[in-house]
């Protein structure tokens, strides 16, 4: 059982593909050594913020990784929170400089919803990727087929060639999967994901036939809710908790909505779905049973 974790101590940033995790975690990771090293020192944000010509607001918003970094507003607050060494200069400036860089996905602009940015540095990071779906194929998961059709669904009014970029997008997402630092991804579906026609019949019994291929990767896991099993923890709808490899960073709980999205961090939010998500593990049919489970929808379509 995976529960949410403790802060700590804050780990060499190498261990990160920072190029596929693009600004967003630079960002983080900037932001928590610097709040570190400013409470450490004792000096206030709004200190802090003087000393940059800035407000405590933004202080905030820096440590939070929420904004990107000027290297002449962190050469001055590691002088003020009294950092000599060059060497640990050099490498904050560094990952600071890398937290203004555009992500791989900066090609896709023109049909990337802004809000969704910080989510895929964050999934292009994460060690750990827990997925409860009640609706869709989680977008790692799908094929170009099932893709296309759910993202025409949504984007009644777009020409081919925009629905053909978000394939492509949602494509290349899925390489986080295949290098050397894949995360472990696991998918609680509720059984609604499995039945729910998106194209044409092949186009289900190939994303069925993807799925049961997926089951068979070390690292990933995927479950299913049976019909039969009654309500559950999750009626509220699909989340996905993310799951970094730095102590100091927080698990972040993504909720998408129709025109936007929702980061949660929250220590006792994290918890609370953390709970959640181990209640369906549980209440969902056990990973061993997924082929078979597979097996018998993909027969009765």
């Amino acid at each position: 059982m995976v529960t949410a974790r403790a802060a700590g101590e804050l780990p060499d940033a190498h261990v990160l593909d920072l190029q596929q995790a693009g600004p967003t975690v630079s960002r983080m990771l900037v932001g928590a050594q610097l709040r570190r090293l400013r409470e450490a020192r004792g000096i206030t944000r709004e200190d802090a913020g003087y000393v940059i010509r800035a407000s405590e607001s933004k202080i905030s918003r820096l440590e939070l990784g929420r904004i990107g970094f000027k290297q002449r507003d962190v050469g001055d607050l590691l002088s003020l929170y009294g950092v000599r060494d060059d060497g640990e200069r050099a490498t904050l400036l560094a990952l600071a400089e890398q937290a203004n860089t555009p992500g791989w996905w900066q090609p896709y602009k023109d049909v990337l919803p802004c809000w969704f940015e910080a989510y895929l540095g964050l999934e292009g990071a994460a060690h750990v990727i827990r997925v409860y779906e009640v609706q869709f194929v989680p977008g790692l998961l799908q094929t170009p087929e099932y893709a296309r059709a759910v993202i025409r669904q949504g984007h009644e009014r777009a020409h081919d060639d925009e629905i053909e970029r978000r394939v492509r997008l949602r494509m290349d997402r899925q390489r986080v999967l295949r290098g050397p630092q894949a995360p472990k991804l696991w998918a609680v579906l509720d059984e609604a994901v499995l039945r729910r026609p998106f194209g044409c019949p092949e186009t289900m019994r190939a994303q069925v036939r993807h799925l049961m291929e997926a089951t068979e990767l070390g690292h990933v896991t995927l479950q299913v809710i049976p019909f039969r099993s009654g309500g559950h923890a999750a009626e509220c709808g699909s989340f996905t908790i993310l799951r970094l490899p730095q102590q100091t960073l927080p698990d972040v709980v993504y909720l998408e909505q129709l025109t936007g999205a929702l980061y949660l961090d929250k220590p006792s939010d994290v918890e609370h779905y953390w709970h959640v998500m181990n209640v369906l593990g549980i209440k969902a049919e056990p990973p061993t049973a997924t082929a078979a489970v597979l097996h018998r929808i993909l027969k009765e379509m």
